[in-house]
């Protein structure tokens, strides 16, 4: 019994951020001004000199999403990748 509950919890443990993942992604593809808004931030660090996949930009997305900071890195990565592919 205890061999199944360990099993169990290790399963859906690793299930989680998979449909983590996938909201994050649904919230990019449903908000596309938003997804904007956040591009035309990732062009003004960009102008300073500073990466979309800096610190300070994932702590900017973290903050404003109230995401923790692996689920800012790939919510930035979706709204890059979907809506502004010339972000560095």
């Amino acid at each position: 019994m205890k061999s199944f509950l360990f099993l169990l919890f290790l399963f859906s443990n690793s299930l989680y951020p998979v449909f983590s993942q996938s909201n994050l992604l649904e919230s990019v593809k449903k908000n596309p001004n938003e997804a904007r808004n956040i591009c035309n931030k990732f062009r003004e660090f960009n102008s300073k000199g500073i990466s979309a996949s800096s610190d300070k930009a994932i702590e900017y997305i973290s903050k404003r999403n109230k995401l923790t900071p692996v689920n800012a890195e790939i919510f930035s990565i979706y709204v890059i990748g979907l809506h502004c592919p010339d972000i560095i």
